[in-house]
């Protein structure tokens, strides 16, 4: 998945790009702000860090894309993610999703 970011392309996982969206959500929703460090993909498939800063303020869209390159997963990272995600909303079980599932609204295509 390619996540625009602050006028760049960042390619990196389905589950990682998603978990960031959803934190970023529940920053925003508790006005608050975090930097986050996600793995991506160059053109050329060398590996990379970046560090995203994500909030109330955070302008992300994620897009798929169809790639060559082995896509990035990192399950430690999601569920880093999706505690932080958690942490900001009490009471809610947040789950991240993964790339094997199939949302609802697909079925209806």
């Amino acid at each position: 998945m390619t996540i625009m970011y602050a006028g760049e392309q960042l390619m990196t996982g389905d589950d990682i790009a998603d978990a960031l969206l959803t934190l970023s959500v529940a920053l925003a929703q508790t006005g608050s702000a975090s930097t986050v460090e996600i793995p991506t993909v160059r053109g050329d498939g060398t590996h990379s860090t970046v560090k995203v800063l994500v909030g109330p303020a955070s302008q992300i869209v994620a897009m798929p894309v169809e790639s060559s390159h082995e896509e990035l997963r990192d399950p430690h990272l999601v569920a880093h993610l999706s505690a932080l995600t958690a942490e900001l909303r009490p009471g809610q079980n947040y789950r991240a999703p993964t790339s094997t599932e199939t949302p609802d609204w697909l079925e209806d295509l």
